[in-house]
């Protein structure tokens, strides 16, 4: 039988053997803690406090997303493009200055780009365009090409399309070689009574009647990207924008869907199988070319530019390289805002095979671009080909 003295010992003894226990097993963890780096000057700071417990890290000073620019520490071969390896027409540029000192500034900034022939979609209409065509054509008239724009100033009485159809024939005779519809039409452009003027309107009907029989296309903006019309919080791409410019966000209380615009446009393409329209901004599908090549395959009549959406093709190198080379006869050179020292980030995209190639404007891309490395003869159709087969008066390069 045990006693309690007996019983009371053999706890005692255990405990003694389990506190022995722990202690060699700390200091085996000790042991196996990595020592302090070699480089550790006398004196220096441990980051460890006494008993092998990591001190707490300084906090980092806080940035904002605008503030956060990391440097990428990617070494790659680089191959920059100054020049386009072409001459090439920039079919979406606006220009309002006449004054003469502008625009021989442009012709020799145009010349260093390999920049052959520059289209201003701002010629206005009457006076207005006269003016302008005197002030660039009537300098360069190789160089230049001036589109009109539709008046909305009488949109509001009878017969409104005829009168736009008359304007656009005399605009034409002018010089104007083509009709520019700014992205006011569809969203913001309304009747007296407040109804928003569908892109599909019937009154329009005449005035693209006439650009088809007057064998001038039509370069038209129809809504925006995408994100505008999504809400803007973390997971809207378009964040950054939309917090620096809050007046581009297209809510619903105020504009329509993205796809109705798409749905009015689709339709008003399909009624005018005659007139040649021109989607700026790949038509606002650069984030779904799938969806552009099925507007491709349903309606001949239509072609899209690449004004200001270089980083949605940058961003997808495959899929953009494959679709520009199926449809390389519907797409057409453009920058929009003109800065020269933009154009290269087109010229590296387009013709090189460059990895991780920043853009421009962080408000439209927070991601990098890769080159499509396209091939020649699909470079020449998008640099200067299909402008000079739809754009009529264009002098042909030999």
């Amino acid at each position: 039988m045990i006693t309690s003295s007996k019983f009371t010992r053999a706890l005692l003894v255990r405990a003694a053997l389990i506190a022995a226990l722990c202690v060699q097993s700390l200091e085996v963890l000790q042991a196996q803690q990595p020592a302090e780096p070699p480089s550790r000057q006398a004196g220096q700071q441990s980051d460890r406090q006494p008993g092998g417990q990591r001190r707490p890290a300084a906090a980092l000073p806080a940035l904002t997303f605008e503030e956060y620019e990391p440097k990428s520490t990617l070494v790659v071969e680089e191959n920059p493009r100054p020049r386009a390896s072409f001459p090439f027409v920039d079919v979406h540029s606006h220009h309002n200055r006449l004054e003469p000192e502008y625009v021989d500034k442009l012709i020799s900034e145009m010349d260093s780009l390999n920049l052959r022939v520059m289209v201003n979609l701002s010629g206005g209409s009457g006076d207005r365009l006269k003016q302008v065509i005197a002030a660039y054509k009537g300098r360069y008239p190789d160089r230049f090409v001036v589109f009109a724009n539709p008046r909305f100033d009488d949109i509001n009485e009878p017969g409104y399309g005829a009168r736009a159809a008359a304007r656009l024939e005399a605009d034409i005779k002018s010089g104007a070689q083509g009709l520019k519809v700014f992205k006011n039409f569809g969203m913001d452009l309304k009747y007296a009574g407040g109804e928003r003027v569908k892109v599909d309107d019937p009154n329009f009907d005449p005035l693209w009647a006439k650009c088809a029989e007057l064998g001038v296309p039509v370069l038209i903006h129809i809504a925006e990207p995408p994100p505008f019309f999504q809400p803007i919080d973390r997971f809207n791409e378009r964040w950054l924008e939309l917090n620096q410019f809050p007046g581009r966000a297209r809510p619903p209380d105020r504009y329509p869907p993205f796809d109705t615009l798409m749905e009015e446009r689709d339709r008003m393409i399909a009624k005018n199988p005659k007139t040649v329209f021109i989607l700026a901004h790949l038509g606002y599908h650069g984030s779904d070319l799938a969806r552009l090549g099925r507007l491709f395959d349903r309606y001949p009549n239509a072609y899209v530019d690449i004004a200001a959406v270089l980083a949605e093709l940058g961003r997808q190198p495959y899929t953009a390289r494959d679709f520009l080379i199926k449809y390389g006869d519907r797409v057409l050179f453009g920058k929009d805002i003109y800065e020269p020292s933009e154009y290269t980030y087109y010229f590296r995209v387009l013709e090189t095979r460059d990895d991780y190639i920043e853009y421009y404007r962080r408000r439209h891309a927070f991601w990098r671009m890769y080159g499509l490395h396209l091939p020649e003869d699909v470079l020449k159709k998008i640099y200067s080909g299909n402008a000079m087969r739809l754009i009529p008066g264009m002098k042909q390069e030999r």
